[in-house]
């Protein structure tokens, strides 16, 4: 009698979230070929959901999972390797119990329903990182930011940046002008209705102008546009339902709706004063990210985004979390186009149809036009409903032409991030974190930004796996 051999199903892209992450702390990193360009100098940073279990148990979303920052510097030695989970009261908490005691996005807190109640939602410092002049700031939407070192990762404690009073939270997706130095952001305080707060910072992060206003129900607002002297933010038809959430029955994710009739809200505001210019409507679609935001020669706001037709996105990232994916979700990279005065949108153009993500440009762009949005895509072929992003490339607005890296079978890379040469400015980088499924190792990969879709300049072995991230930034010398 023959056996069938069953074989695995295993994806590849899975192997890097199985287990937890294991630290390391300063580290010489090898180089596996090429050299480091003598004009990259300075620290990429990057941080994700590092730990998606304790005592057993999984946590119910790929947002859950407690975050751990790596960072890379590059100098004239060489370069060197840090990865630190982020201490936040409730990991250690966790860490000391041994077992999960907090609820968060994706799961209510183990435990009997009063835990629901007594436990609030744990700080999970997972989804971003801002590089401040004496510290770094992990971001989390929920909450306050944590500050750590900025070489050695370790961590301070929550910080208020002078302005996040008691309930006030700080989101992961801050926009910052490399003109001005100010920095941007919000954060979503919940209620019958939610109330979205602003902040405008110094360079230092210090608060300096905060402004809120009140919303209809409670929307998912995850990030803004920065164009020129507008911020604007597109607010998409999904509302919390908030009693069962209230009763502990169920959890934040679980909770939220798609409600297409409401359109997608937008509220364009005043980055000087803080005020609303306008309010529009207009057809519903979700989105987690913008790309870039700038006004034209007309006047217009022009705004780029990563555009879901609907809210599949959330399920397909609950599912990332079990190492196995069956809701296809796919994004593609949109211009909308609106009348700052009016709120009207005048025009929603697709650029090109693949399926994508983590759009953005660099640092000195954002807020104006730029040529080139950099991004995480699927190759063409893939089926998005089985795997995660597998390759980056670069849309030029001017040709209208994408340059793809094809990083080869089983590698997963995260998101681009644009260095520009310390040397010559018309010289930039790209910066990948890369998981190879066949080896279960990481690497960072360092690319010619103009010649994506050549080899690499430069890879850099990592003393232990990097799960997937999230977010990153370039922080130069």
């Amino acid at each position: 009698m023959h056996t069938i051999e069953k074989k695995s199903t295993t994806k590849a892209w899975a192997g890097a979230i199985a287990e937890p992450a294991k630290e390391f702390f300063p580290t010489q990193l090898p180089i596996i070929s090429g050299k480091i360009p003598d004009g990259l100098r300075g620290t990429l940073y990057r941080n994700g959901p590092a730990r998606l279990e304790r005592g057993g148990i999984h946590m119910g979303h790929w947002f859950d999972g407690d975050g751990a920052i790596l960072a890379v510097n590059f100098n004239d030695a060489g370069a060197t390797g840090v990865y630190r989970y982020v201490q936040t009261s409730g990991y250690q908490e966790e860490a000391a119990a041994g077992k999960l005691l907090y609820g968060n996005y994706g799961m209510t807190a183990p435990g009997p329903i009063w835990n629901q109640w007594q436990k609030p939602i744990k700080n999970a410092a997972n989804t971003s990182v801002l590089a401040l002049p004496d510290k770094l700031l992990a971001l989390w939407e929920g909450g306050k930011p944590y500050a750590l070192d900025l070489q050695t990762l370790e961590t301070w404690g929550e910080d208020d940046l002078g302005g996040l009073t008691k309930g006030l939270n700080y989101s992961a997706h801050y926009k910052r002008d490399e003109q001005t130095g100010e920095i941007f952001n919000f954060g979503i305080s919940a209620g019958l209705n939610a109330t979205l707060n602003i902040y405008k910072s110094d360079s230092t992060g210090r608060i300096i102008q905060q402004a809120a206003y009140q919303l209809e129900g409670v929307p998912l607002v995850h990030d803004f546009v920065l164009a020129g002297q507008y911020i604007v933010f597109f607010i998409p038809p999904v509302r919390l339902n908030i009693l069962p959430l209230l009763i502990g029955t169920n959890n934040y994710s679980d909770s939220l709706e798609w409600q297409p009739r409401l359109g997608t809200q937008i509220l364009v505001i005043d980055r000087e004063t803080l005020s609303v210019v306008s309010r529009g409507e207009t057809e519903p679609w979700f989105q987690w990210h913008f790309g870039n935001g700038y006004v034209d020669a007309s006047g217009s706001v022009v705004v780029d985004i990563a555009r879901y037709e609907d809210f599949q996105t959330n399920q397909y990232l609950k599912e990332v979390a079990t190492g196995e994916t069956h809701t296809p979700a796919k994004s593609t990279l949109t211009r909308v186009h609106l009348h700052p005065q009016t709120g009207k949108v005048t025009s929603i153009q697709q650029l090109f149809n693949g399926h994508c993500e983590f759009p953005n440009v660099p640092q000195q762009n954002v807020g104006q036009a730029s040529r080139y949005t950099y991004m995480s895509k699927s190759l063409s072929g893939t089926d998005i409903s089985q795997e995660i992003v597998n390759a980056i490339a670069r849309f030029d607005h001017k040709t209208e032409t994408l340059t793809e890296a094809n990083l080869g079978e089983n590698r997963y890379p995260s998101e681009p991030i644009y260095a520009q040469d310390n040397q010559n400015s018309e010289q930039g980088w790209v910066l990948t974190v890369v998981y190879y499924g066949n080896s279960h190792s990481s690497e960072v990969w360092v690319f010619d930004s103009d010649r994506l879709d050549a080899e690499p300049v430069c890879k850099l072995g990592l003393p232990s796996v990097i799960p997937h991230s999230f977010h990153g930034t370039w922080n130069p010398a």
